[in-house]
């Protein structure tokens, strides 16, 4: 299975993926951390996948997405974007709005607490 079929399907398969340096919980860099953050104070059940751990998927998932940075973040097999997007997307409440409209769980107050902390 090529690198781009092996994306697809783990897009595919979970309702959030986070394409990052590191995992969810041992982030390598500090913009994988901080998406990695948001997610997991927003209490998001997410597939990290380590792209340092294989330089095929690093490769790969800047073919995959047309975008040239890690992290990449997919919900519901939609790409939605990298550290930058994800983080003004948590400020303006547009992440909230995809995770409901997709169905994705996440914690509201949390999600709010994101935007007082950073008003």
């Amino acid at each position: 299975m090529s690198a781009v079929d092996q994306i697809r399907e783990t897009v595919e398969k979970n309702d959030v993926v986070l394409y990052m340096k590191g995992t969810k919980t041992m982030p390598q860099c500090g913009f994988s951390s901080r998406v990695a953050g948001v997610l997991n104070y927003m209490g998001v059940e997410y597939q990290d996948v380590n792209v340092l751990a294989d330089d095929a998927i690093r490769q790969g998932i800047k073919d995959f997405s047309d975008w040239p940075t890690i992290p990449q973040l997919y919900v519901k097999g939609e790409f939605i974007g990298g550290c930058d997007i994800v983080t003004e997307m948590t400020l303006s409440g547009e992440l909230d709005q995809i995770f409901a409209d997709k169905g994705v769980s996440f914690d509201k107050d949390a999600a709010e607490k994101i935007r007082e902390a950073n008003a």
